[in-house]
């Protein structure tokens, strides 16, 4: 059980989404209304071993909803992945009088929070990433964004596509997820969708499709890969050395994590921003807030590591019927 908290800080974790300028305000100002003195560690857990840590009050999260990125910054840190730099870290936050720490971020930055928490810093986690690739969630901040962002663009790649007759390839982001692919490839009706949880690799078969569909008075066609998948551009070399058919790779890289977030990935974030101060006040600690059927939910982080995710059947029959996964 967490003692009372009278000081948080809030820092985000990892790679940026749109909807993380949400949730640190929502945190900001939940905490202020609760009578919380609040505090921003600037580029995450290397912020906070370097501490960069600043006073928030209302006015530091103002006009801050619509923009992409966050405010605070983000980086990767190999110091805090040591014991000794994760004592450091609840060392400083004990200096600093920060007794509550939100965390904004994936597994990686969940898995900090919940070593900080061992270490007697009462920490809450709120899934900050555009792959939705967070277990126990089915939403993350984010993810509405990039696949927004993602089927804009390749609703327009499919204009020049079809006014040359070409093959597209248009690769998005998911290291380890196609979540991304698997939408946007439904939303944009792609004809084909490659993700690493249903890819075999048979590039043949593609290249018999692509061949046969020509055939058959197509006059383009749309692969939506994900990056997990890859090599978008030796793809496209090689459909059209056997095609015959001109063929461009499109990758459309990290501009999924820019931009103006979704108003789901505003509200979404701040009713998890604002969970994470009640929590916090309601003696809470070593948790990651979540999106469950329908519900906001909160897990233990070690229970929500220790969870598995795979992609809906019923989205994985659907793609199945309409494209080819």
């Amino acid at each position: 059980m967490a003692g009372k908290v009278k000081t948080v800080g809030v820092l985000t974790s990892g790679g940026d989404a749109p909807g993380m300028n949400a949730a640190i305000r929502a945190v900001v100002r939940a905490g202020i209304s609760a009578g919380l003195q609040m505090k921003g560690v600037m580029r995450g857990y290397a912020g906070l071993l370097d501490e960069e840590i600043v006073d928030m009050d209302s006015r530091s999260v103002a006009d801050i909803i619509n923009r992409g990125g966050t405010i605070l910054y983000t980086a990767r840190c190999k110091e805090f992945m040591t014991e000794e730099g994760r004592r450091k870290a609840a060392d400083i936050c004990r200096k600093h009088g920060i007794d509550g720490l939100v965390v904004i971020g994936g597994d990686g930055s969940f898995r900090g929070a919940g070593k900080l928490a061992d270490l007697g810093i009462n920490t809450i986690g709120i899934p900050g990433t555009i792959d939705l690739d967070i277990a126990c969630t089915d939403y993350t901040i984010g993810f509405d964004t990039a696949i927004n962002t993602a089927m804009e663009a390749i609703d327009k790649i499919r204009d020049t596509s079809t006014s040359h007759e070409r093959v597209s390839i248009i690769e998005v982001m998911g290291r380890h997820a196609g979540y991304i692919a698997l939408w946007c490839g439904i939303a944009n009706g792609a004809e084909d969708i490659l993700i690493p949880e249903a890819y075999d690799h048979d590039e043949q078969k593609l290249i018999d499709q692509i061949i046969s569909q020509r055939k058959s008075g197509k006059k383009h066609h749309i692969i939506v890969n994900a990056e997990g998948i890859g090599h978008s551009v030796g793809l496209a070399t090689r459909i059209e050395a056997a095609t015959g058919i001109e063929t461009r790779a499109t990758i459309l890289g990290h501009m999924q994590r820019g931009g103006t977030p979704t108003c789901k990935d505003r509200v979404y974030a701040s009713i998890m921003g604002a969970r994470a101060i009640h929590l916090l006040q309601a003696g809470k600690t070593k948790r990651v807030i979540a999106y469950k059927g329908g519900e906001f939910v909160d897990f233990d982080i070690n229970e929500a590591l220790k969870m598995t995710k795979s992609i809906s059947p019923d989205f994985m029959t659907v793609g199945r019927e309409l494209i080819r996964i």
